[in-house]
């Protein structure tokens, strides 16, 4: 027997875990489906361990205990999670009108779907420079579990983007130096390059690389060298985080009929909706003109995809449900 559910969440990440809380306040009957093996997307298999500031409430807060009351919050209104399960297809199945989602181990059906998959499948860029994949797990890092590997260390952080800078800010504290090597202008947050040049992080940019990394059993040292001049410094280096963005894909998102734009899912603003019937998108998964890549955007385009996911299953329901307080009071 086919177990239908009102709405399946694709992804777990910050927007998806959002998503399948306020489905829940408007009643439907929520599944969260992700490959990873356990909630919060991004946030918690990269960079648990690092500040965010983009979301409500909260002038800065790590990454693993934002993900911690969003997981709470999302399954508090009964959302079921399935992880550790890629889904691979997406149909219609008519006379009626269900989707059959398909994943690497089993089907679900479902009545909607939002798609809530951040950037998709992600790889860290590699560093391509001599001696540095020889040491990767010996002193090069690109994913961050513990922020205590970095303590009383001579740290090196690669890029100019808001994780290189971030990181550095959040290591600084516990390292015994941290040297930020990028080779064009910051990309960050402005009050987050403020704060590092008032900060003791040795800064080497615009137009420096690292040409090599060196070392016995462990990493030890950077070669670094000033792309114009041809100046070269020894940096001592005990760890390295490599933070220089990820390969993003869509994978077999690509082939169910949605509009893909540069690796992103075109979508309505006003609905959410992908221009297949039921299948709606939010977060950083999706684009439209003047987009923000935020979790503050993201959790927005939940609640609007939501709601209209509520219209589309029901015509007579009422789009906009009121706040949160009428609409618990109404579930009690």
């Amino acid at each position: 027997e086919r177990d239908v559910y009102d709405v399946t969440i694709i992804g777990g990440g910050p927007v998806g875990l959002f998503a399948a809380f306020y489905a829940g306040m408007r009643g439907l009957k929520t599944k969260i489906i992700d490959s990873l093996p356990e909630l919060g997307g991004q946030l918690i298999a990269v960079y648990p361990e690092k500040y965010i500031y983009d979301v409500a409430g909260f002038p800065k807060v790590l990454a693993k205990d934002y993900v911690a009351g969003a997981v709470e919050q999302a399954l508090s209104t009964g959302a079921v999670a399935c992880l550790e399960e890629a889904v691979v297809g997406l149909e219609r199945v008519e006379p009626e009108g269900l989707l059959r989602l398909t994943t690497d181990k089993r089907e679900h059906w479902t009545r909607t779907v939002i798609i809530c998959a951040g950037v998709g499948s992600f790889e860290p860029k590699r560093l391509e420079a001599p001696g540095v994949r020889e040491f990767e797990g010996r002193g090069v890092h690109y994913l961050v579990r513990d922020l205590e590997a970095f303590r009383g260390k001579d740290v090196v952080i690669v890029g100019g983007g808001d994780s290189a800078v971030d990181w550095a800010l959040t290591v600084y504290p516990l390292a015994r130096q941290v040297t930020l090597v990028h080779r064009s202008k910051f990309r960050a947050h402005e009050r987050s390059v403020q704060a590092l040049h008032a900060s003791p992080v040795r800064l080497y940019y615009p137009f420096y690389e690292v040409k090599e990394a060196r070392g016995n059993a462990w990493l030890e040292e950077v070669r670094v060298q000033q792309t114009r001049t041809g100046e070269e410094q020894v940096v001592p280096a005990q760890a390295m985080i490599v933070a220089i963005g990820f390969a993003a894909d869509l994978g077999p998102m690509k082939g169910w009929g949605l509009t893909v734009e540069r690796n992103s899912i075109v979508v309505d603003p006003q609905t959410m909706g992908t221009g297949v019937p039921g299948v709606y998108a939010a977060g950083d998964v999706v684009t439209y003109p003047s987009k923000f890549k935020l979790i503050a955007t993201g959790v927005a385009e939940a609640i609007i995809a939501v709601n209209h996911a509520v219209v589309y299953l029901d015509p007579s329901a009422r789009l906009d449900a009121g706040h949160s307080t009428n609409i618990m009071e109404k579930r009690e």
